[in-house]
């Protein structure tokens, strides 16, 4: 884990490199090396080698998931946070939509405790009943999955995949499910993105606005839900805002921003 900081900056910023990516150090990569949690814990570590006093915590996109696990967990460490695109239901879990991703990660750990233990059945009561209580969401998730890719087909690309053993795997397999965020926070959201911002969209007329239609339907409900779970996150909307908003909305992301800083309480 590596902090850099740049000279001109009317505030002092230090940025973090996660585990696994820059120069930061490399561990094996499974969902419990990078758990959310762990990865939360790495920035709290930084914070308490730098000594920092209630620092104000920033991320974009994935790094959601970091925020809301200290903002969870351990929200006296920092005064605020900033989501920037970055409210994805990793990092805020809308318990009425429910999430493909985090139901199937919840349903594969319920699997899991009912394996055989060194030849005998693990399982109990309780984890067959939570186990049960479970498969209704992930169903609905599925059958809402299944609608969209017949509405919308996969985009086609002569990139390679991943390989499923990289950092951003493991990441993806260490999600958590995060409903109590206690932080303040900022959430800068892009509602919808910008269809022309290079996503690989269709290209046919139908399938295109298909897929325009689909985020805007999604990200609008990311940022209600964030706004209606979190009581004390400010949520900022931008129109057709690329996914990178401190690039494509700098001017607004800045203001939103030395906004929230200035009515923060002085730690």
């Amino acid at each position: 884990m590596r902090a850099s900081r740049p000279t001109t900056c009317p505030h002092h910023v230090y940025g973090i490199t996660r585990r696994g990516f820059g120069n930061s150090s490399t561990v094996t990569p499974d969902a419990h090396n990078y758990s959310s949690d762990r990865l939360g814990d790495d920035v709290l570590a930084v914070i308490d080698a730098l000594k920092l006093q209630k620092p104000v915590v920033a991320g974009h996109s994935m790094a959601g998931e970091e925020l809301s696990s200290i903002g969870s967990r351990h929200p006296e460490k920092v005064s605020g946070l900033i989501y920037l695109d970055a409210g994805l239901p990793y990092a805020f879990y809308d318990s009425v939509r429910g999430d493909p991703q985090l139901d199937m990660l919840d349903t594969r750990d319920r699997i899991e405790q009912l394996l055989p233990n060194n030849g005998y059945p693990s399982g109990h009561k309780q984890a067959i009943e939570g186990l049960l209580a479970s498969l209704p969401q992930l169903e609905k998730d599925l059958q809402n999955q299944l609608k969209l890719l017949q509405a919308i087909p996969s985009p086609t690309t002569d990139a390679p995949p991943p390989p499923s053993a990289s950092a951003f795997s493991a990441i993806f397999s260490g999600e958590h499910k995060y409903t109590a965020i206690k932080a303040r926070c900022l959430a800068i959201f892009a509602v919808p993105h910008d269809p022309n911002s290079g996503a690989l969209l269709p290209t046919d007329p139908a399938h295109h606005a298909a897929a325009v239609a689909a985020d805007l339907e999604r990200t609008t409900n990311l940022a209600n839900a964030f706004e209606a779970g979190v009581p004390s996150a400010k949520v900022v909307r931008l129109p057709n805002a690329d996914h990178y908003v401190f690039n494509s909305n700098e001017a607004e992301v800045l203001h939103a921003m030395n906004d929230f800083l200035d009515r923060l309480p002085q730690p």
